[in-house]
């Protein structure tokens, strides 16, 4: 590792541990940056193929992040297909007959589980919808690799890259992003500085800069004109802003779901109180434009449940999450993506849950979403349709559904998308997937 590398990591950590890892604003680094060569522009601005056509830039972007690999087949339920029940004979959700311990049916094919019934709405208004197959093209069973591959935007490759989340907020000038809860997601490293805040009520103590005295002794070490020390100063001020607002809002809104999101069963649940985090800063600065969520706790390799057990206390803990964010997110173009490594087996194992898959359901909710129905393609549960006989296929490319949201929300152009995700052909099966 470089020796000045070293020496800017070890600075972070010391600021970082000062500020509580709050609202450091300085842009994450790596030892090796790496640049990637665009070829060619692949990505067409419209169906038409013309490249040069650009989209109002206008929209807001959150990305939540389901760690360890969500089970979508619990979530989006195939229940018209004759094969789910027979390779799920435990932890099957139930065929559709209108009670509440069964699928809520969307279509001749799919349903959604009971536990996502607060959805069911925004489906109905056709502002949200999945994509059944999608996924790496690169077929690993390793969480690390599979979720490097996620966030970098590069499949296949370990080396490292900046996060495409980082690049976009580099491309869009005009704009910053916020990750709430995880300290450097990788989505983000790069070169354009990041506003990160803690998870959880820890978001609203500020820490050592919150002593008037402490704050002060520090202060005076940072009050130089060099760089270190301005960025210190930046990072101070932005870590107490964050704590006001954020205390603020919760004395006005005497949300009593905050308290007990935070002291919730599992880490989706905590999930809802950084969602609220992350829609009151954004909504308070609008320079905010791209915002970062993640949760813990989706690899549920024995007894996952069915309408019941871990399974369902995330989905339902997920949709109040996606439903308060409806009520922050409903400009025209802005647009929550929810994602994962990859999928579950199809079949359950012996100890009534699943295993590492390849294709999973990709989730999308905005205005700008041709929402109450689902897109892509759907071939069924025949073991002969299955990737290596057990896992859904990855039908779509993640990195196709992202630029279609990019292209069509945050105003990129067919050059910036081979920015973020070079080498990608444009998916012309997902054209439907935005309104027009």
């Amino acid at each position: 590792m470089p020796s000045d590398f070293r020496s800017t990591l070890a600075r972070r950590q010391v600021l970082q541990s000062l500020l509580g890892l709050g609202a450091w604003c300085v842009p994450a680094v790596r030892a090796e940056p790496t640049l990637q060569s665009i070829a060619t522009h692949a990505y067409p601005a419209s169906a038409t193929g013309q490249n040069d056509a650009v989209f109002s830039d206008s929209g807001r972007l959150v990305v939540i992040f389901l760690r360890g690999a969500y089970d979508g087949l619990s979530a989006w339920v195939p229940h018209g297909d004759t094969h789910y029940l027979k390779l799920r004979p435990n932890i099957g959700i139930p065929a559709p007959d209108g009670t509440a311990q069964t699928t809520l049916k969307l279509d001749a094919h799919f349903g959604m589980h009971p536990a996502m019934a607060s959805l069911l709405p925004l489906w109905q208004q056709g502002v949200l919808t999945f994509i059944p197959c999608a996924g790496s093209p690169t077929a690993t069973r390793s969480h690390f690799e599979a979720q490097h591959h996620w966030e970098t935007g590069v499949p296949g490759q370990s080396s490292a890259h900046d996060g495409w989340m980082n690049t976009l907020t580099r491309l869009r000038k005009s704009g910053r992003a916020l990750s709430v809860g995880e300290a450097n997601p990788e989505i983000l490293l790069g070169s354009a500085a990041v506003q990160r805040v803690a998870r959880g009520q820890a978001a609203t103590r500020a820490g050592a800069m919150g002593d008037v005295r402490s704050r002060d002794a520090i202060l005076k070490m940072y009050e130089g004109s060099d760089a270190l020390s301005e960025a210190f100063r930046a990072g101070a001020q932005s870590r107490l802003q964050t704590t006001q607002t954020l205390n603020s809002a919760q004395s006005m809104q005497a949300n009593a779901s905050m308290a007990a999101a935070d002291n919730g069963a599992g880490p989706a649940k905590g999930l809802l109180l950084d969602a609220q985090h992350l829609a009151t800063l954004m909504q308070q600065d609008r320079s905010l434009r791209q915002g970062f969520l993640s949760a813990g706790g989706w690899d549920t390799h024995a007894n996952q449940g069915a309408t019941s057990g871990a399974v369902a206390q995330n989905l339902g803990d997920l949709a109040a999450t996606l439903v308060q964010l409806r009520r922050q997110f409903s400009e025209p173009n802005d647009v929550v993506m929810v994602v994962s490594e990859f999928g579950r087996t199809s079949a359950e194992n012996g100890t009534r849950g699943t295993d590492h898959g390849h294709g999973n359901a990709l989730w999308l909710m905005g205005n700008s979403i041709n929402g109450g129905r689902w897109h892509g393609q759907w071939q069924g549960l025949a073991q002969s349709n299955l990737h290596e006989g057990r896992d859904l296929p990855v039908l779509h490319d993640f990195r196709a559904i992202f630029a279609q949201v990019l292209r069509r929300t945050q105003g990129l152009n067919g050059a910036e998308l081979d920015q973020i995700f070079a080498g990608l052909r444009w998916d012309h099966s997902l054209d439907g997937l935005l309104r027009a």
